[in-house]
């Protein structure tokens, strides 16, 4: 795997393919879709696939900035929560997917440029984690890849809702 140029081997390599490949997943399903369909939620929870592309880009920054500067520098930008798995008005789907792209490039790069995948930070306070916790980079990436793979299955389901397409199978 290549990233910005530079031929990445071993473990790098492994994370990053293995990411692009659940993020191609995502990205295959949401393929020909009309913004009003990438909007439209397929089954009664609140999860559109144009909002899962939102979601799932966003979180990848997150966790980014947390392997470079920690608790703080994930919690620097506000979450609006809801509004995350959702397309606002003026979205568009292209829109979201160029935002992933440049997403997926900037981890790509930054996970080719780290001195060290061991290098650790705490995790910020919050009910779900383990209070005092810390997480390197590494874990991070788990994270990410796992993250992805859960919501291209959840949009593998919403789009068969809307129109019987599916990504697998």
């Amino acid at each position: 795997m290549t990233s910005g140029g530079t031929a990445l081997h071993g473990e790098r390599a492994d994370l990053l393919q293995t990411l692009d490949r659940h993020r191609g997943f995502l990205r295959y399903t949401v393929r020909d879709l009309t913004d009003e369909q990438a909007a439209r939620r397929g089954t009664v929870s609140e999860l559109c696939l144009g909002g899962l592309i939102k979601h799932v880009s966003g979180t990848e920054a997150r966790w980014m900035r947390f392997a470079v500067g920690g608790a703080a520098a994930m919690e620097a930008e506000p979450v609006d929560w809801a509004g995350q798995f959702r397309m606002a008005e003026g979205e568009t789907l292209a829109g979201l997917l160029a935002a992933y792209e440049r997403v997926a490039a900037e981890t790509d790069a930054l996970v080719a440029s780290l001195p060290d995948l061991d290098r650790a930070h705490a995790l910020p306070a919050a009910p779900w984690f383990e209070p005092g916790a810390a997480w390197s980079v590494r874990r991070v990436l788990l994270h990410v890849i796992a993250e992805t793979a859960q919501h291209a299955g959840h949009a593998d389901i919403i789009r068969e809702a809307l129109d019987g397409a599916k990504t697998m199978g």
